[in-house]
């Protein structure tokens, strides 16, 4: 479940509560009690959620997901006459859902001038990561979703990805004294194309006053390699979105030489059982900001820049 959770951005509990009310849970049974999420249970969810986007209520979006992908078997919902059980999640799903709707809806709009203003306003109400994996990315998946292969209507997601750079860079405080008296190497695999969640990653660094050394356009193998030779990082974080430009021999060529970083891979093109014994696999954004910062400076927080006390 906490993988699927992460994958579509929200959390583990309101997928249980979607499961409860809805019938939309996982429909595959393995040894035991247990149930795990199939293809079918998880493109419900996606397109769940994609209506959520488009404005629909939540009741009306896990409909529509029922309609498009009938279950094979009946689905489980709350008993009938059974008050819903309150559930602590529900509060912030409903939060991150407004967002979403809002910052999808001034995207087709084409309202730069809004688009703006809600990233900035989502980023100051959530912090940095939560506003990147609860809405901004889940937006920037469905619209790319909906115009995929077409030319018409792609131009809201490239207005949106401009905007979401420019307010993630501004989320990036420039840091007078850092935690960490060596860098954070931050790069992509070459030839990844989505670097966006490293800008993520960085602004949320900053937040906690670790210092990073960001490249956001995917360096080849050699000038990766130099960069790393020159800069002497503390830490190294590759991110890779997609599994055919993950190739796991760039840490050898990242690692050589007499100053020796942590290693890490990050993002699910990475597969856990072909990385090098050396390199430690990030699950996600938030949890590589707390080992980043745990490797660097210790396990004790550092009071955010920017954001809600507390959110990275």
């Amino acid at each position: 479940m906490a993988s699927v959770a992460r994958r579509l951005g929200v959390a583990p509990s309101t997928l249980r509560t979607w499961d409860r009310r809805y019938g939309l849970g996982p429909s595959r049974h393995t040894d035991g009690r247990h149930r795990r999420y199939g293809t079918s249970d998880i493109g419900r969810l996606e397109l769940m959620q994609r209506a959520l986007l488009s404005g629909a209520s939540t009741a009306e979006a896990a409909r529509y997901a029922l309609e498009q992908i009938p279950r094979s078997g009946p689905p489980q919902p709350e008993e009938p006459g059974k008050p819903p059980e309150a559930d602590p999640a529900d509060d912030g799903h409903e939060v991150r859902s407004r967002l979403a709707r809002r910052l999808s809806t001034a995207a087709l709009a084409m309202d730069v001038h809004a688009v703006q203003h809600m990233l900035a306003d989502t980023i100051t109400e959530l912090g940095v990561l939560p506003a990147w994996t609860g809405v901004v990315e889940p937006v920037l998946s469905a619209l790319g979703a909906r115009w995929r292969g077409a030319s018409a209507g792609a131009e809201v997601e490239y207005l949106l990805t401009e905007c979401v750079f420019a307010a993630l860079v501004r989320a990036t405080p420039v840091l007078d004294e850092p935690r960490n008296t060596r860098p954070v190497l931050l790069g992509a695999a070459p030839d990844e194309r989505d670097t966006m969640p490293m800008y993520a990653l960085a602004a949320s660094l900053a937040g906690r006053r670790i210092g990073a050394q960001l490249f956001g356009v995917p360096l080849p193998a050699d000038v990766l390699a130099v960069a790393v030779r020159r800069s002497a990082p503390a830490a190294i974080v590759l991110w890779a979105h997609r599994r055919g430009v993950a190739d796991t021999r760039l840490f050898a060529r990242v690692s050589r030489g007499r100053q020796r970083s942590r290693l890490f891979a990050c993002g699910p093109g990475w597969d856990p059982a072909t990385l090098p014994e050396k390199v430690e696999l990030l699950p996600d954004l938030p949890g590589a900001a707390d080992r980043i910062e745990h490797v660097l400076v210790g396990a004790r927080p550092a009071r955010a820049l920017h954001g809600p006390p507390g959110t990275p």
